[in-house]
């Protein structure tokens, strides 16, 4: 019955939030029309100081709640890549190696919940900021704030989509079920699945919202959701499939360099731990768009799974680590003499299991090392790379002479030698350039598998994998156009019958 449905989602608190199923606005990715949110009737929030904790609770869920938006977002986009081995036995992580991930899988199960519930974290500030009544909360600070929520959910949309595909694109907070409304709440807490247009087109709309209200750039602060966030994301949404325009991935790239963004003179300080070897050697830095801190008292837990915390070197070294780094990888980092990038990316210890090579030398993960080691979500290197890709694809000779100097200048700060005149011959060529060079600079940074998927590249890289890298699990089932997404979790759609699962799952 629906209202024993309705009630047992009100139980759980999974899906206290409700969806629009208008379509979008003014985007040529799209001929449809966004339905502009309303505020709900009644306010909800009285003070300045209960709303802050809303917005507040935003930065809260980046710092407190990365299992799934990194440890998570780093199995699927390296474990299941060629850069990566899934690490453990375990029945969660074995299939991203495989491919035979299904809708039962409870790494799926706890994503999907966690990144709907980061949505309507994001909606509560959207949706209420402007009816609070107190106010010393102005009308600069309401701004604001909204568009760093409108931020937040846009960045949330953008995971979704790139995993899922059809995903509920959520942009208003469902009212209390009552016996009278009961009928018409419903459609709000069982949302129907959006169009990957329809969601790219309120990505779109939420990021140019944001970069008018939201703080500039702070060299000093690199945590905020700022303008150049927003305009570093458009910059990623509008290179993918669906909502692709080069000429805006261009801009928006030249609009983030304009920013004052530079690259470090040296690699190693965006991982590093100080002399010390008890924080981090750097934060904020000038080639950081946008990142996570963690401190001593609060750390960054993730690093248990991945290694060793070298703030506390036997802490959870027990058990086996998830994304152990693949031969394939390592490969391609030594035939490039890349020895700068391998030693950040990759790291050598003595461990008691033998899952994928000898427990006397066993390869790590290494850019998340320690309890105080930051997350860099966005970073310049992969805006850099990204506007070479755009120039590539627009093409002409002198894009593709100034694409091949964006690669070189991200080559020489590693010592490498530029691009040979054969990566010039043509716009393939040189895409296949840029590929390679955001594989070794941006390993197990929660690229690779997008960037394959982006590139069309996926079931070329990935179906001869087991022929190239000894190492590598069989593959079960072949890569195909259908398994670019991940299935929906099967309990969610037992509970919402109007949503249906990914072809092939």
């Amino acid at each position: 019955m629906k209202s024993n449905n309705i009630y047992k989602t009100l139980i759980i608190g999974s899906m206290a939030f409700s969806a629009f199923s208008c379509s979008l606005d003014r985007d040529p990715i799209s001929q449809t029309i966004i339905a502009e949110t309303t505020s709900t009737d009644s306010i909800k929030y009285d003070t300045k100081d209960q709303m802050y904790s809303q917005y507040q609770a935003l930065y809260q869920k980046l710092k407190d709640r990365q299992e799934h938006w990194y440890l998570d977002l780093m199995l699927v986009a390296e474990a299941h890549s060629d850069n990566a081995y899934a690490g453990t036995t375990g029945s969660e992580v074995v299939p991203m190696e495989k491919n035979t991930i299904d809708g039962g899988n409870s790494v799926m199960v706890r994503d999907w919940n966690s990144y709907l519930a980061d949505v309507a974290q994001a909606n509560a500030v959207i949706e209420n900021i402007d009816a609070v009544p107190d106010e010393s909360l102005t009308t600069t600070e309401r701004k604001q704030w909204k568009a760093e929520a409108k931020i937040f959910r846009a960045i949330v949309w953008f995971d979704m989509i790139r995993l899922w595909g059809n995903i509920p694109v959520i942009t208003k907070e469902a009212p209390n079920i009552t016996a009278k409304n009961i009928e018409e709440v419903y459609p709000l807490y069982y949302p129907s699945q959006s169009t990957p247009q329809v969601a790219y087109a309120q990505i779109i709309k939420d990021l140019e919202d944001g970069i008018v209200d939201a703080p500039a750039n702070n060299a000093a602060d690199k945590t905020i959701l700022s303008k150049s966030v927003a305009k570093a994301m458009l910059a990623k949404v509008y290179a993918e499939k669906t909502a692709r325009d080069y000429t805006k991935v261009l801009d928006y790239c030249n609009q983030v360099l304009a920013d004052g963004f530079t690259l470090v003179n040296n690699y190693a300080d965006l991982f590093a731990l100080d002399a010390a070897g008890t924080d981090a050697k750097a934060r904020s830095t000038s080639e950081s768009i946008l990142e996570v801190n963690y401190f001593t008292g609060g750390g960054n837990w993730v690093t248990w799974m991945f290694g060793r915390d070298l703030t506390n070197y036997e802490t959870s070294f027990t058990w086996a680590k998830w994304v152990t780094p693949s031969r394939d990888l390592i490969k391609n980092f030594t035939d490039e003499g890349d020895n700068i990038r391998l030693n950040q990316s990759v790291v050598y210890y003595a461990c008691t299991w033998s899952n994928y090579y000898p427990a006397t030398n066993y390869p790590f993960m290494y850019k998340c090392r320690s309890g105080v080691s930051s997350i860099l979500k966005i970073r310049l290197a992969d805006i850099i790379l990204l506007k070479a890709e755009a120039l590539a694809n627009i093409g002409g000779t002198s894009n593709i002479t100034e694409a091949g100097g964006l690669v070189n200048q991200i080559r020489n700060r590693v010592k490498l030698a530029n691009l040979t005149s054969a990566a010039y011959a043509s716009k393939e060529t040189m895409l296949d350039a840029v590929l390679h060079e955001r594989r070794l600079e941006l390993a197990f940074e929660c690229q690779r598998w997008f960037d394959l998927v982006r590139y069309g590249k996926l079931e070329d890289v990935m179906n001869n994998l087991n022929s190239r890298d000894s190492g590598r699990l069989p593959l079960v089932r072949p890569y195909s156009e259908n398994y670019e997404l991940m299935p929906i979790p099967q309990t969610v759609l037992d509970l919402n019958s109007n949503l249906v699962q990914n072809p092939g799952y």
